[in-house]
């Protein structure tokens, strides 16, 4: 069961690269077969509208690690605008953009024995990522209603990355509710602290100050994060100790048995040595949203963990009581029968010598920053902010008024995921 692998924009292209980056220390054939094709070649498509990025892929193209068709380059960007990146220009090279990716996607499946679903990364931010992501989900699942869509989407940060920022997040978390079925949503403000906390191992520098986060380091930290939950596990394993690419699927039918609630939280930490498998749990959940902004208590809905041993089997002895550790923090509603599902796999690729503990939640803490983005992309669509923008690229008040009612839909969900 192959799994395509569908980088869009600045922000999932270098992600993908620090992805591919670790899945590359695969050894193992049998445990290769879901990320690569019998070639050798990844089971990627790299998508961005202008080359910046892409250069990079181009080289390692070269070196046999891409396939130079699935590289696929546009020559300006899409002005980080959510409407320029779904619609594109009118101009016949860069229109042709979405028919060359999805020619690109139509051959890989064609590769497959077995397509089973994508997994797109992309963020919520940039024109390219959110518009022209968002156009290729509804694509995808045009043309193969029966294969998931998994999306692995960066939220910008709060103090704005963009002006148009809010705007292109509420309509991009639109279209990944409409047409995917499970959204891993990492926020970059999230990720920064937990970054800056493995940088030099918490090193103060000479000025007094902790050292800066670098924009690699948090890119590592999602492509780790990916990796402690999506890469093979000796429990979705076959008989015979073959994997068959079933952990994305898996994890979108463990975390998200219902279609109005799909956005994910994850926390990741890894360990070097005889680490202690509840001080790390109690790591992961330290770092949890206890509450919204009011006051009310987050819950889960189902909770997965991922855990990963250095050549030993000591978690088996810890799993009861971590567990329940997680139960308890994730506070898991009452009526979910099977809440909490566990993997675990003898070796780590991150790093042999590591623990590595991955925690991923359907967390009600989802509907706070969906929350966030509605009431500010709301004060900017009633003061009639940079609308114009938008609606040059045909985008008009239909597409905002269907955003901020299935938004907001989700949100009230999410809201009464603790009430009996």
């Amino acid at each position: 069961m192959s799994q395509i692998w569908l980088q869009v924009g600045q922000c999932g292209n270098q992600i993908g690269q620090e992805w591919w980056r670790i899945v590359s220390n695969i050894v193992a054939e049998d445990d290769r077969y879901p990320y690569f094709s019998r070639d050798g070649l990844s089971n990627a498509i790299c998508v961005d509208t202008e080359p910046k990025v892409i250069r990079k892929l181009c080289q390692q193209a070269k070196k046999g690690n891409f396939r130079d068709t699935n590289i696929i380059v546009g020559q300006r960007g899409r002005g980080k605008n959510w409407a320029y990146g779904y619609q594109g220009i009118s101009t016949n090279g860069e229109k042709s953009l979405l028919d060359k990716t999805m020619d690109a996607f139509r051959k890989e499946v064609e590769r497959r024995d077995c397509y089973s679903g994508t997994v797109i990364l992309h963020s919520l931010c940039g024109g390219t990522g959110s518009g022209m992501g968002s156009r290729l989900c509804e694509e995808i699942r045009e043309a193969y209603p029966a294969g998931y869509i998994l999306s692995v989407t960066t939220a910008p940060h709060e103090t704005g990355d963009s002006p148009l920022q809010h705007y292109n997040s509420l309509l991009c978390l639109t279209w990944m509710q409409r047409f995917c079925d499970a959204v891993l949503l990492f926020q970059n403000d999230e990720v920064m602290k937990k970054a800056a906390c493995l940088v030099e191992k918490k090193a103060i520098t000479a000025s007094g100050l902790q050292p800066s986060v670098s924009l690699p380091s948090m890119n590592t930290h999602i492509a780790s994060s990916l990796a402690g939950l999506l890469c093979p596990v000796y429990s979705l394993k076959t008989r015979s100790s073959v994997s068959v690419g079933l952990e994305p699927w898996e994890l979108i039918r463990c975390l998200c048995p219902m279609s109005t609630m799909k956005f994910l939280h994850t926390s990741h930490v890894s360990r070097r040595g005889m680490a202690s498998w509840d001080k790390m749990t109690s790591s992961v959940v330290q770092t949890l949203p206890r509450a919204d902004p009011h006051g009310r208590l987050h819950h889960s809905l189902s909770v997965l963990a991922a855990a990963r041993n250095s050549q030993d089997y000591s978690f088996l002895l810890s799993r009861d009581s971590v567990l329940m550790k997680l139960r308890q923090a994730y506070r898991c509603v009452s009526w979910n029968p099977s809440p909490i599902h566990c993997w675990t796999d003898p070796q780590n690729i991150l790093d042999p010598l590591c623990h590595s503990l991955t925690v991923c939640a359907n967390h009600s803490s989802a509907g706070d920053l969906i929350s966030s983005v509605l009431a500010k992309a709301r004060t900017m669509y009633d003061a009639g902010a940079y609308l114009h923008w938008y609606r040059r690229y045909n985008c008009e008040d239909d597409h905002f008024q269907m955003s901020f009612d299935t938004l907001n839909s989700v949100v009230d969900e999410y809201r009464g995921l603790g009430v009996l």
